[in-house]
């Protein structure tokens, strides 16, 4: 194992963990702007509680999936519309697809809203809907608990809140400068001349770039260290209640480490399978296990283990469809609520994204 393989994937970790973390801050941001008013609308007709349910699962992260558990456990929505949510929810890993296949993340996740609302409208047509006489409590879902943040174009707002700043404010702060700086300057950008590049798509191997691309891993860094600069106007205008408990507590203290951790050694690997086990042959001639694998370890109601599929899909190593099996039957963290709260439920619809995504899986391979 050389030194450059170590560097490049050390490199490629801080720069998906830093993209994945900014993406947090920005929906924890905007979450507490619209005072909740993104749950608010899910009241009504089944067909519109599958939709919004489809649409809260597929942002990235826990929070429109602990929502969704929260209401299906109030009976504020259907079983069918819990389906929907736990087939279009990613987890975590919606922020490393976003960061490491942006050209494939919007056909990824328009599968997955597609799938997840045909499926949650046909359990509501055809199934009994299930019992639940529980009200979970014990987990974090940002309602109305939090005033409007300050404007971030009022003075006053950064005078007030840079007065006596705390120290998890200046770390905040400090990290996602020296993150800007670091991607504006080119120095998280992986060494394109290794066999294979994450290059946002699933089959492409090293080659050269020509012409101008908005999709380019160039302007999405770009793209992404603008998105940073927001985090940063944001983090120095809110309130220190809001950045000790929402965002040290919930985003720093509680993904940050796990995120890098599991990016990195599922980066680690897959570059080592490629270059000293031939990796990328034995999956050629085992996708199908490989399918069934990805399937498996979907069922773990946890961020992290997905990530693999993540990155072999990146690593051009896996097909496309892998990822949206994975995609479609995990779920992250999002449905341990659901979990705690009636293991009968919680088994009931993850046997439906099973059978879904082994559906998907099984189509998509005897066509290819």
């Amino acid at each position: 194992m050389n030194a450059e393989l170590i560097t490049d994937v050390l490199r490629n970790s801080i720069l998906i963990t830093g993209l994945v973390l900014v993406m947090m801050l920005m929906i924890e941001y905007f979450n507490i702007q619209s005072q909740g008013r993104w749950f608010s609308k899910l009241k009504g007709s089944g067909f519109r509680q599958v939709i919004l349910g489809a649409v809260l699962g597929l942002i990235p992260g826990c929070l429109g999936g602990f929502a969704v558990v929260s209401l299906f456990t109030h009976k504020m929505i259907s079983f069918g519309a819990l389906v929907a949510m736990m087939i279009c929810s990613s987890g975590d890993e919606a922020f490393v697809i976003l960061a490491m296949l942006p050209q494939k993340a919007p056909l990824l996740f328009l599968l997955q809203f597609v799938l997840g609302v045909a499926a949650g409208l046909l359990i509501d047509k055809f199934f009994k809907k299930p019992q639940v006489n529980f009200c979970p409590d014990g987990y974090e879902i940002h309602h109305q608990s939090e005033s409007t943040l300050p404007s971030i174009f009022k003075a006053q707002s950064y005078r007030d809140a840079l007065k006596r700043p705390s120290t998890e404010r200046l770390l905040i702060l400090a990290g996602i400068i020296l993150f800007i700086g670091a991607v504006a300057g080119g120095y998280l950008e992986h060494d394109h001349s290794s066999h294979i590049h994450l290059d946002g798509d699933c089959t492409h191997h090293s080659h050269t770039h020509v012409g101008f691309s908005l999709l380019s891993e160039r302007w999405i860094h770009f793209i992404f260290a603008i998105f940073s600069i927001v985090t940063v106007l944001f983090t120095a205008t809110a309130k220190e209640h809001f950045i000790k408990e929402h965002i040290w507590e919930h985003v720093i203290k509680r993904h940050m480490l796990s995120i890098f951790l599991w990016t990195f050694g599922a980066l680690l690997v897959c570059q080592i399978g490629i270059a000293y086990l031939n990796i990328q042959e034995w999956v050629n001639n085992n996708l199908f296990w490989v399918m069934i694998l990805a399937i498996l370890i979907g069922i773990i109601p946890e961020s992290g283990p997905h990530l693999v599929f993540v990155t072999l899909c990146a690593q051009g190593i896996v097909p496309f469809y892998i990822l949206l099996v994975s995609s479609i039957v995990q779920d992250g963290h999002a449905a341990l609520p659901l979990l705690a709260e009636s293991k009968s439920a919680f088994i009931k619809a993850k046997l439906i994204n099973m059978a879904v995504g082994l559906a998907v899986g099984l189509v998509c391979w005897a066509l290819c």
